[in-house]
């Protein structure tokens, strides 16, 4: 019987949710890394769980573990040298492309590891990329935030950078390109015309990896070319703007937790409420049968929304305000998970036989 484990990540620490795969039933565990943001975490190569912590003393890094109960610090881990842009505030992401692990961070950079994530090494194609003086951050920072890759062709890639675009590499990272035709502009350069534009956050399909949706500063997005050309996907969405997209890849649903505005950046209406696509984006409606009906004025990060790509399809997702939601049945009805937390940075689900 498969086990689903979920990890919630946030200012103070992380908190781990066990569950079979009925998951009616929560045990809560926790907190580990006590006092420090927990910003990211991802599966490695041999089953190992890597979790990214920040401190505003000791830094970024990342830790192995097997059972999410004990943890060993990698010790060379991701580390900007000398004469590198920008600097290494915190690790916005762990994903695997092939046997190669990836991680991104804030300032932008990105580092891939060869050896399961014992050691890192700069992906200097995508880090000095050729437009990289006029990079602009966004609100958050200047954050590499999001990644994909494509499982038959491990050397295609996609990485998303606020506030400048989704990149694509199609080797392995030695080189990149901006993709973002269709996507109004943020910030446009005099030079560079292929950046400014703030993507908050990617996810694709495996069975078809070209196959991209992209919840940018500007709106709802979707490309079926792999992010040569982009178009708008709103019909139903209360609103343009937002931060978490999630999809499950066994039921091939799409799920966003929309904000008022770039402005306000508070649920629609003062009701936080999911919003779901069972047609790639061609349309959207409101779910959230089972959430708190009150007002409610916190709001879901880009990383704080994952699946566990089981079916029915599990969802998930965290709150500004510290509470975690949870629904079994692809969105038809909602609970809310035990505890109130600190403010919830990242939401990653495991799921092991």
């Amino acid at each position: 019987m498969p086990r689903v484990t979920l990890l919630v990540g946030t200012q103070k620490g992380a908190f781990v949710f066990r569950s079979d795969d009925r998951r009616e039933k929560w045990a809560l565990e926790g907190p580990v890394f006590r006092g420090w943001k927990v910003t990211a975490a991802g599966r490695g190569v041999d089953g190992e769980t890597l979790v990214a912590t920040a401190s505003d003393v000791y830094g970024a890094a990342i830790h192995k573990s097997r059972d999410l109960k004990t943890f060993a610090q990698v010790k060379e881990g991701p580390k900007l040298p000398e004469g590198a842009p920008g600097q290494m505030k915190q690790i916005w992401f762990v994903a695997r492309a092939g046997e190669r692990l990836f991680a991104g961070i804030d300032d932008a950079a990105l580092f891939a590891s060869a050896d399961g994530g014992d050691t890192w090494k700069l992906v200097e194609g995508l880090t000095g990329h050729e437009s990289r003086g006029a990079w602009y951050p966004g609100a958050g920072g200047l954050c590499a935030h999001s990644f994909l890759s494509d499982p038959k062709d491990p050397k295609k890639l996609w990485c998303g950078i606020s506030a400048v675009g989704v990149f694509r590499s199609e080797d392995g990272g030695d080189t990149w390109t901006p993709r973002n035709e269709g996507v109004p502009i943020i910030i446009e350069d005099k030079k560079w015309k292929g950046i400014g534009y703030c993507v908050h956050a990617i996810d694709n399909d495996p069975a078809a990896p070209g196959h991209i949706w992209r919840q940018d500063h500007r709106g709802m997005y979707r490309t079926r070319d792999g992010g040569d050309s982009w178009q708008k996907i709103e019909k139903g969405l209360p609103s343009s703007f937002g931060f978490a997209l999630a999809r499950n890849k066994k039921t091939r649903t799409l799920f966003s937790v929309p904000l008022e505005s770039d402005e306000y950046r508070l649920p629609p209406g003062g009701r936080l409420t999911p919003y779901r696509s069972r047609n790639d984006g061609d349309s959207w409606e409101a779910i959230g049968r089972g959430l708190p009906a009150g007002p409610s004025f916190s709001s879901v990060l880009r990383s704080a929304m994952t699946s566990d790509d089981l079916e029915p399809g599990g969802v998930y997702f965290g709150t500004t305000s510290g509470t975690v939601h949870a629904s079994r049945d692809d969105g038809e009805t909602w609970t809310t998970l035990p505890g109130s937390f600190p403010r919830i940075l990242t939401v990653r689900a495991f799921v092991d036989a």
